[in-house]
């Protein structure tokens, strides 16, 4: 796969994005095995609803801590995927079972919940609206579980980094916190054109010294309440080394009534 410089990523803007949204370099790169916790999933599943905002039934991911039975009265973290996964696929990264490893860690319990976004963006495009399914109907298909959504953080990885934080900048205080991985941004898209929205928010910001968004995500004109740069790629393998950090700072704003 082509390599992007790191120069033309600096300049090509929103154009930019749009490509890499149809597979330039938001797929995610080779590389070693995944970290795999081995704490047990909790109460985790994969139903189906129908989402009037994208006019299509999606899949719907929910994961509650081991210990914490269905998770009746937990604040939410919603997950905004990236291009090249999906709910089906949560399971098997592990998502679940690195719940239960941060409330075994000593964080507070929350829940995961994300549905099925689009390939390209997390933003409104013609009939279709996946930000409008995050903002509107995953809160509301969580509280039909009882799960407490006056308490909301988002946490995305490429795609739906950028996503996750577009999301919060849009809906001011909809969400207490956003995590977001090696976030799909380029200097003068929407995300950096909405950054001043963010102020109120505490970002973290997680992305791999060898990705080629890193010079992007450095330049977000955000301040960064949490995240770290760290030897890694565009892919889990770096990816999942946050996750324990990225956890840990969800929890801490969830956390308080």
């Amino acid at each position: 796969m082509r390599r992007i410089s790191r120069r033309t990523l600096l300049t090509a803007g929103s154009v930019a994005v749009t490509a890499a949204a149809a597979g330039l370099y938001l797929r995610e790169n080779r590389g070693p095995a995944q970290v795999m916790p081995t704490a047990p999933a909790g109460d985790e599943r994969l139903t189906q609803e129908h989402s009037e905002a994208r006019g299509r039934t999606v899949d719907f991911y929910t994961a509650v801590p081991d210990g914490y039975g269905d998770g009746r009265g937990l604040p939410v973290c919603l997950i905004l995927h990236g291009g090249s996964k999906r709910p089906a696929d949560f399971a098997g990264l592990g998502l679940g079972r690195f719940l239960t490893e941060a409330v075994q860690r000593g964080a507070a319990p929350f829940v995961l919940a994300g549905a099925t976004g689009d390939q390209l963006a997390w933003k409104p495009h013609g009939d279709d609206d996946p930000q409008r399914m995050a903002h509107e109907e995953i809160p509301a298909w969580c509280a039909a579980r009882d799960f407490d959504t006056t308490r909301l953080a988002a946490w995305g990885w490429s795609m739906g980094g950028s996503g996750a934080l577009l999301l919060a900048a849009t809906f001011p205080s909809f969400v207490r916190a956003v995590a977001a991985f090696s976030p799909a941004v380029a200097p003068g898209d929407a995300v950096f054109r909405a950054a001043p929205n963010l102020r109120p928010t505490p970002i973290g910001l997680w992305c791999g010294r060898d990705d080629n968004l890193y010079d992007n995500v450095r330049a977000l004109p955000v301040r960064r309440a949490a995240g770290s740069y760290g030897d890694g790629n565009h892919n889990f393998a770096y990816w999942s080394t946050a996750i324990p950090a990225a956890f840990d700072f969800i929890a801490a704003t969830l956390s308080s009534a």
